[in-house]
């Protein structure tokens, strides 16, 4: 017979075994935040952030500190829907607004998505050339395919632990200052007081960069991976359902995501400087592809410079393609109701890896097309900022929704945080349609 006294006792002790196992490991407690800043420096966005070295030289350092609390804050309430309704952010936004608006938003979400998927992978096959000599074609395909593979052939556990690690190349970013010449007081100046005359130019690469950090396609991927990490393990339930489990997540999805978003400035930083020590220093300020930067570097910076901004193209190519394309599926399949998620196999959730092929294969479409990737990549960017403002307004809804939320509606600072970047975001889109 049972005593009425041990359902008292059983919730904390679950909850403390729960807690010992969400706490084993710093490393380990990272995921979806770290994953998500890391694929914030795709391709396009080292190629937006070189052009940003190489045109302003130190000045434009100063971005990187006024992102980086708008970010974070954007993609803690994205991970906090997920993580505490156990649904992405379609299916939140869905509950709120008819899917006459979510649909076109998706939409829209898809096609910019596939337009840098494309970049990228020109980018990657044009870095696989000049590293190994392969045609660059061909090497756009093998790594169209090896994305897909990596997607489709392995579990989510063994998946998500592949692109974790896989951060680590960006590390070869940052290594690149090591073999360059940095002017530290002039790049100390560009982060406190920047000189620059406020026009065209320089007014289209603060939206660039703008929108290179803050981007859609990274709100719905971190939200539906706290999904996926609730799904992958027994002990893990949406947080409105099991409050118990509430203090230890909301804290490793804060250490996720401070030290995701910083990984992801860090980087950016890293970039920056170095195109402009080298690019700018020498009067190169003209740069195209992420690709166009690493050549570029040799005669300035060296070979090893030029290794390393290679290798890290590639990998960070591989690391965002997965991202890029499942962010637009997981938008896709939650709005329409299918079975998402990278834990399902293909033949189990057919809908949700056919748009994930699709976007890359229409992606790879683009090498072979003959359309210009940098311009490409600008009309994505214009894509990007006309649909992150009312994404954005629409996860600060939901996030500030008891009836979805429960106990968990997002702290105010968080509100603040949210609805600034989604100002700042609004005032970007406003400011390129000026210019």
């Amino acid at each position: 017979m049972t005593n009425p006294s041990d359902s008292h006792i059983a919730a904390p002790v679950a909850q403390n075994r729960y807690s010992r196992f969400r706490n084993a490991a710093v490393f380990r407690q990272l995921g979806p935040g770290l994953v998500t800043g890391a694929a914030d420096d795709d391709p396009s966005g080292i190629a937006t952030y070189s052009q940003a070295g190489a045109q302003f030289g130190f000045n434009m350092l100063w971005t990187m500190v006024f992102t980086y609390p708008l970010m974070t804050a954007v993609q803690l309430v994205s991970a906090r829907i997920g993580r505490v309704t156990g649904a992405g952010l379609a299916s939140n936004i869905g509950r709120i607004w008819p899917k006459s608006v979510v649909l076109p938003l998706v939409g829209l979400l898809f096609i910019a998505n596939t337009i840098n998927i494309g970049a990228n992978l020109a980018a990657m096959g044009a870095a696989g050339e000049m590293v190994s000599g392969l045609s660059s074609k061909v090497a756009t395909v093998v790594f169209a395919v090896l994305s897909l593979v990596l997607q489709m052939g392995f579990s989510y556990e063994s998946y998500s632990r592949y692109l974790k690690w896989l951060t680590f190349v960006l590390l070869s970013y940052v290594a690149v200052l090591f073999v360059v010449e940095i002017d530290w007081s002039a790049a100390l100046k560009g982060f406190v007081w920047p000189e620059f005359s406020l026009g065209g130019n320089s007014f289209t690469m603060i939206v660039a960069i703008f929108g290179t950090t803050i981007s859609p396609y990274l709100f719905f991927w971190q939200s539906s991976q706290e999904v996926e990490e609730i799904e992958s393990s027994a002990e893990a339930e949406p947080l409105k359902e099991a409050p118990h489990q509430a203090k230890p997540e909301l804290q490793r999805i804060r250490w996720d995501t401070f030290i995701g978003m910083a990984v992801s400035n860090i980087v950016a930083i890293a970039i920056i400087m170095s195109t402009a020590a080298t690019l700018h220093a020498s009067g190169r300020t003209e740069v195209g592809s992420a690709a166009d930067v690493a050549e570029a570097l040799r005669p300035v910076a060296g070979d090893f410079a030029f290794a390393l901004f290679s290798v890290g193209i590639v990998g960070t190519g591989l690391l965002s393609i997965p991202v890029l394309a499942g962010s637009a599926a997981y938008a896709f399949g939650e709005s329409q109701g299918w079975k998402c998620g990278l834990e399902n196999k293909p033949w189990e959730a057919t809908g949700f890896y056919g748009v994930i092929s699709a976007a890359v294969c229409l992606g790879l479409a683009i090498e072979f097309t003959g359309i210009d990737p940098i311009s490409a990549l600008f009309w994505s960017a214009v894509i990007n900022g006309c649909v992150a403002v009312p994404i954005m307004v629409a996860m600060m809804a939901v996030v500030g929704k008891r009836s979805v939320m429960k106990e968990f509606t997002a702290p105010p600072l968080m509100k603040i945080g949210g609805w600034m970047a989604t100002a700042a975001m609004a005032a970007a889109v406003a400011g390129m349609a000026v210019f």
